[in-house]
């Protein structure tokens, strides 16, 4: 199947790790140009790399912190300077701290609302001019499987991230007959740093090994099993291409069956 992405642009934050990694090295496989950000540039440069090697796709490094507005505004200037147009945006950012409902601080909330509420508005505002420009585009927010139901210690996670499920509605609203398709991928129990710190945490708190953790995680799901990023990316990967463009204003899990919600 032709994706269409060829020549096409892509902003992916995160991208030196991870899911954001994965999804940048699915991106290049399809012919598109990236930019990939992230806080630390060794970082960046090993997987710029890395990726331009196995693809043959350019990658662009951008370091900075995504939690300030300007950080944003020179990460999306920079990307139409060097490469003339945006096509798509990835919305992938590092996760709120670790904290119960109960109990979260002020300045834990602060850092919350930040970097997985208001990062989203903020990439999404800047990147839609842009894809207005191109005839269309693609917004794609990463988020997380506490949008459907809560994990111990994740209360804050799932506190933003659902107002960046109503949000991204709105906008899908507000810019889809633009041509531009907004939708959010929710990962389960796909082996990050992120998920390995969440499930370190947890092991702690129960008194048992980090593989027992994982085990036990694994088998929460319905194919007894932990994912690999690749597998949210190859869904990232589809949902930019224009084989989606009947697809908006969407959450869609990839957790193999972790959530046991019928909606």
């Amino acid at each position: 199947m032709d994706l269409e992405l060829q020549g096409k642009v892509a902003i992916v934050g995160g991208g030196s790790k991870g899911l954001g990694r994965a999804c940048a090295e699915v991106l290049a496989q399809e012919g598109v140009k990236v930019t990939i950000c992230s806080r630390t540039k060794a970082d960046l440069d090993q997987a710029a790399a890395e990726i331009q090697d196995s693809t043959g796709s350019e990658v662009m490094v951008f370091a900075g912190d995504l939690d300030k507005e300007d950080t944003i505004k020179k990460l999306v200037a920079s990307t139409v300077a060097r490469f003339g147009r945006l096509d798509i945006m990835v919305n992938n950012n590092g996760g709120p701290p670790l904290a119960r409902a109960a109990t979260a601080t002020e300045d834990q909330w602060s850092v919350a609302v930040q970097r997985s509420l208001l990062f989203f508005a903020r990439m999404s505002r800047e990147a839609v001019p842009h894809l207005k420009k191109q005839g269309g585009g693609r917004i794609i927010n990463i988020l997380a499987s506490t949008v459907y139901q809560p994990i111990p210690n994740l209360a804050l996670s799932g506190a933003t991230r659902m107002g960046v499920v109503a949000f991204a509605k709105s906008l899908a609203d507000e810019v889809g007959r633009d041509n531009i398709m907004v939708n959010n991928v929710c990962p389960g129990s796909i082996l990050t740093d992120r998920m390995l710190s969440n499930v370190t945490s947890r092991a702690k708190e129960l008194g048992i090994s980090v593989d027992e953790a994982l085990a036990q995680r694994a088998k929460e799901t319905a194919v007894g099993r932990i994912g690999d990023p690749k597998e949210l990316a190859y869904l990232v990967g589809f949902l930019a291409s224009g084989k989606a463009s009947y697809i908006t204003g969407t959450t869609i899990l990839v957790d193999g069956g972790l959530v046991r919600s019928v909606l």
